[in-house]
């Protein structure tokens, strides 16, 4: 249903600004500022002149008021995806509404309505009203004065973005006229234009854009050129540690020395293992893996020599070892500390002789395999402790090579989580536009003790969990104790926009109190449908909405007060 509204009751179609402020964090601790996922920053409106001056300096007026609409129209459609996800059931005008409040907060601009009508089901919409106190408006005329044409660029991006973005279609706003209050401008769908060839052109990406990506395209093909070290596509990092474990790792490939992989668990040793077959001259060849700590002792003997036909009750048949299918390739031995200690005694003869005998045979086999271990225990404290072989240790340990641990690359962090992302968005068939900041923010803030596998098993929940198109939040990749955690020591604005603790201390304050004064139930109630219905305005359809009732629970509940 189509809604036509005035001024008098634009103002009372939600909550207003109070409620939109309150979602507003400060970090002072870590110098962050959050809107629920997105991070904010506040800026000098001298920085702005500055920067539009230079722009129109450099690139020229018409250049310039392209790229400012499209960074407008670029944050509008962010708005719009940040309200629709964190207001459910609103009315078209209530939604419509958030966009001014969300452009006021941040300090642009007041909307001033004369006129708005929208249904978005229909895809009708209207909107006749005055920038109020536009920043755009001050810093433009401050330094070329007054003027008529459209000076409102990013403004007019917003509105045209946020709008396009509720509406799930493009909707074009243009400035009519400049008022003695700011810039007049009127939004209608774009078929309803007579003539938007001028306007659309600065939606469109700049010709010189486009030669500057050229240019840059070239310069990487040069980069490319020049002779670099080489690094696998399945190697994720430019943390300096992990490029040096590879720069080892890389030196040892070319040759047959046995490699011992160490880090923690879910480093990415298999990948280290793998990557290093690859970049050998036995790349052509096998590479075979086998987790030694997946397999009971009475197997894994079998498993790395395999065994004849009747070695022991239930074998039917010969069967080659993970050493022979390995032969003229590489043999990955992973958490190769839990082997036992005849299958040491085993595998230290095969490393050094290249012999191998399978279980119940007495024939000798040669095979030639090179031999990659890995394990996230202290091998030397192992040896102490007489559960692994001195003479295996060292025999190992020719070419040890540690492996960081994400805590330790936390620069590596975004990378290794866009590259899951592409896995698993795939897998699932989800288009997904990436991580929030607060989500960012979360994935650099943990420890990962589960190292680079723990952000892969993050990542597919978050993928799960995620919409088509959307973004990933914090509240998909984590459980809510830890972003709770994130928001310790933060401090918000009050209703009368001072800065101020966080809400869970007063909060707790408040109920202790209300305790200590033995508060009854009624009283309590009373106190917030009297607080919510002022917040709103007196609309008890937004008041109900505040505290999760129907609005016919509101009317009876506001009856009661009386």
């Amino acid at each position: 249903m189509t809604q036509t509204v005035r001024l008098k009751d634009w103002d009372k179609s939600s909550p207003g600004i109070s409620e939109i402020s309150s979602r507003l964090r400060f970090s002072f601790e870590t110098g962050q500022i959050w809107l629920d996922e997105e991070r904010m920053m506040l800026m000098h409106s001298s920085s702005l002149i500055a920067l539009r001056k230079e722009l129109i300096e450099t690139l020229g007026l018409e250049r310039t008021r392209g790229i400012l609409t499209r960074i407008g129209y670029a944050a509008g459609l962010r708005d719009a995806e940040i309200v629709k996800a964190s207001y459910k059931g609103l009315s078209d005008l209530e939604l419509l509404h958030k966009g001014p409040l969300l452009h006021a907060l941040e300090g642009m601009v007041k909307v001033e309505l004369r006129a708005v009508e929208i249904d978005i089901e229909k895809g009708n919409y209207f909107i006749d009203a005055i920038w109020e106190n536009s920043i755009e408006y001050q810093i433009h005329k401050g330094f070329i004065g007054p003027d008529q044409t459209p000076i409102a660029w990013s403004e007019l991006g917003h509105a045209t973005g946020y709008v396009s973005g509720i509406m799930n279609r493009f909707i074009l706003h243009k400035q009519v006229e400049i008022t003695p209050k700011g810039p007049r401008f009127v939004g209608k769908p774009l078929e309803e234009w007579d003539e938007v060839s001028e306007e659309l052109k600065y939606y469109q990406s700049d010709s010189i854009v486009e030669q500057i990506l050229a240019l840059q395209n070239q310069v990487e093909d040069l980069k490319q050129a020049l002779p670099k070290p080489f690094m696998p596509t399945d190697l994720i990092g430019e943390s300096e540690k992990f490029k040096e474990a590879w720069t080892l790792a890389e030196k040892a490939s070319s040759s047959t020395v046995t490699v011992l992989l160490l880090g923690e668990t879910g480093v990415g040793k298999d990948v280290f293992a793998n990557a290093i077959h690859n970049a050998s001259p036995r790349a052509d060849k096998p590479f075979v893996a086998v987790n030694c700590g997946a397999l009971p002792n009475e197997l894994i003997e079998s498993e790395l020599f395999g065994i004849e036909k009747g070695a022991f009750t239930g074998a039917q048949t010969s069967r080659a070892g993970r050493f022979e299918r390995a032969d003229g390739g590489t043999l990955f031995l992973d958490e190769v500390g839990e082997l036992s200690m005849a299958a040491q005694t085993r595998l230290l003869r095969a490393l050094q002789s290249g012999d191998i005998d399978r279980l119940g045979s007495t024939e000798t086999r040669k095979v030639n395999v090179r031999v990659i271990a890995a394990t996230n225990v202290d091998l030397a404290e192992a040896v102490a402790n007489g559960s692994f072989r001195k003479d295996l240790y060292y025999r190992l340990n020719v070419f040890p090579v540690s492996i960081p641990p994400l805590k330790e690359r936390k620069n590596d962090i975004l990378a290794l989580a866009q590259r899951f992302i592409d896995k698993f968005s795939a897998r699932e068939g989800k288009r997904i536009k990436g991580l929030t900041d607060k989500a960012i923010h979360a994935l650099q803030s943990h420890d990962w003790p589960g190292n680079i596998r723990e952000l892969e098993n993050v990542i597919e929940r978050g993928i799960i969990l995620a919409h088509q198109d959307s973004f990933i939040d914090a509240a998909m990749l984590f459980p809510p104790s830890y972003t709770t955690l994130l928001d310790e020591n933060i401090n918000i604005l009050d209703r009368e926009g001072k800065i101020t603790e966080a809400v869970n201390k007063p909060f707790e304050e408040f109920v202790n109190n209300l305790l200590d004064k033995q508060t009854s139930l009624d009283s309590i109630e009373n106190l917030f449908v009297k607080a919510a219905i002022q917040r709103s305005k007196g609309n008890l359809c937004a008041a109900a909405r505040l505290l999760g009732i129907s609005r016919a629970q509101m009317g009876y509940k506001q009856k009661k007060l009386a």
